[in-house]
């Protein structure tokens, strides 16, 4: 019983401040759409795929300990990709004004379980320049792998291709917004009940109780205005004749 009492008291709380709890969220969830659509820069996204040959000998005896020499030969190249030999080569050929270190972070490289497959993908503002990137990776690593591998084993399997429609990856607008909801909504909330909790305003008389320690003994009903000024016409009969004949 107490549980109910205690969640309709909660309700009552934030019913009583509701408009102030919509207007933190609308003011949220607005502020996060402008920032998303037109202050945040978008971030495209290209990828290339290169594929990871065997060796003939290999094919016609593999076996398990082929698998592993395999991924463990793909985990090497995912770090290759990305060393300063590979990028600085990338970054010459395409003129780029970066250096090294901030390319590593727009490259991503993974590869499949099992799979001798590895995906390539460049973040940049712009679109071309993230495709220009990715296309060069594969095309400087594939040269250079032969000298730093002594192999020459590596394809590439896809370039990254410029489309009308390709959106961006970042920001996801629409997250940002309801994320930003879901905070104005705990914010409205948690203001309410600050609110509630500051106020000692005594109110009920639970909180008379409360206060001072002691059982109520008695009620005190409200009356309605209509009643009092019945009785106040009552007990001033020649007031109300005054008014009949001043009418």
């Amino acid at each position: 019983m107490e549980e109910a009492i205690s969640l309709q008291e909660l309700f009552k709380i934030i019913k009583k401040r509701f408009v102030l709890t919509i207007s933190i969220f609308v003011l949220a969830t607005t502020l996060a759409g402008i920032v998303s659509y037109y202050y945040l820069t978008p971030i495209f996204q290209a990828s290339t795929q290169i594929l990871i040959n065997q060796k003939e000998s290999e094919q016609n005896q593999f076996n398990s300990q082929d698998i592993d020499t395999n991924l463990q030969l793909i985990n090497t190249y995912n770090v290759i990709i990305k060393s300063p030999v590979i990028l600085s080569k990338v970054i010459d050929n395409l003129n780029l004004k970066t250096t090294p270190d901030l390319l590593y972070k727009q490259i991503t490289v993974n590869s499949e379980q099992n799979s001798q497959v590895v995906n390539v993908s460049v973040q940049d503002p712009d679109l071309q320049q993230a495709i220009d990137i990715a296309n060069m990776t594969a095309e400087v690593f594939q040269e250079e792998v032969k000298t730093l591998m002594n192999v020459d084993n590596v394809n590439i399997l896809s370039l990254a291709v410029y489309t009308k429609d390709t959106q961006p990856v970042k920001p996801n607008s629409l997250l940002n917004v309801a994320i930003a909801g879901i905070i104005g909504l705990i914010i409205g909330i948690g203001i309410t009940f600050i609110m509630e909790y500051l106020n000692t305003s005594i109110k009920t008389e639970q909180d008379v109780e409360e206060l001072l320690r002691l059982p109520i003994l008695g009620l005190i009903s409200p009356i309605s205005n209509k009643y009092l000024n019945k009785s106040h016409e009552s007990k001033n009969p020649n007031r109300r004749r005054r008014a009949k004949n001043l009418v």
